[in-house]
């Protein structure tokens, strides 16, 4: 399968080249675009428990749809519908990923779409809730941000705190922690209240614009 990304940082499109048997698995309403060749079913993926399990506890819809090159090869076009921009993410099982609640876009066979749960006091403070959407197996998942996206890779030891509103995806393996700004005064008046710590290595992606803008 080939992709391209088109309109990045304004709403963006993913642009997916199939041949014939090729297939794209995409949220519920993802596909804006299918050429001659391509045909469209709904599923749910990871059976009835995992579509429950996705729709109420991180708010993803309980189908999803794939684009299947079933009559021979094919053009579909897929958008996120926010403005922002779309990251192409490699999975492999030495690296899962974890992803706020809306961040999944799309995926290739191969990629299994679940979910993990963060800890009490995580749950509790934390925008994502106490479920976070987690990507396994092997292939590639599209990502949508509100904003621009920005990497940060982070080596043994080094530290990264961030807003919890804009947090993007990162590695599962990555340690990190919940904790106030600064000072219960300070926490006010700056507008930052909770923030998360990480701690590497490895990698975080954030989004530019925080939702609930």
């Amino acid at each position: 399968m080939k992709y391209e990304i088109v309109h990045q940082d304004s709403f963006p499109m993913l642009q997916v080249h199939l041949e014939k048997g090729e297939e794209i698995h995409c949220e519920r309403g993802a596909m804006i675009t299918m050429s001659q060749g391509l045909e469209l079913k709904g599923n749910v993926k990871g059976g009835i428990v995992g579509g429950l399990v996705r729709s109420f506890l991180t708010n993803e819809s309980f189908f999803t749809e794939s684009i299947i090159a079933s009559g021979g090869p094919g053009t579909a076009s897929v958008g996120a519908g926010i403005p922002g921009s779309i990251l192409a993410l490699e999975v492999t099982p030495q690296k899962s990923l974890l992803v706020e609640k809306g961040g999944y876009m799309a995926s290739t066979t191969g990629v299994e779409v679940g979910t993990k749960m963060q800890g009490l006091i995580k749950g509790f403070t934390s925008k994502e809730g106490f479920f976070l959407i987690k990507l396994s197996g092997t292939g590639t998942a599209f990502i949508s941000s509100m904003g621009a996206a920005h990497r940060f890779d982070l080596g043994p030891g080094e530290e990264l705190v961030v807003d919890n509103g804009h947090l993007l995806a990162w590695d599962e393996n990555m340690e990190y922690t919940m904790q106030k700004a600064s000072g219960f005064v300070s926490s006010v008046t700056s507008g930052e209240g909770l923030v998360c710590k990480f701690r590497g290595p490895g990698t975080l992606y954030i989004h530019t614009v925080k939702y609930g803008f």
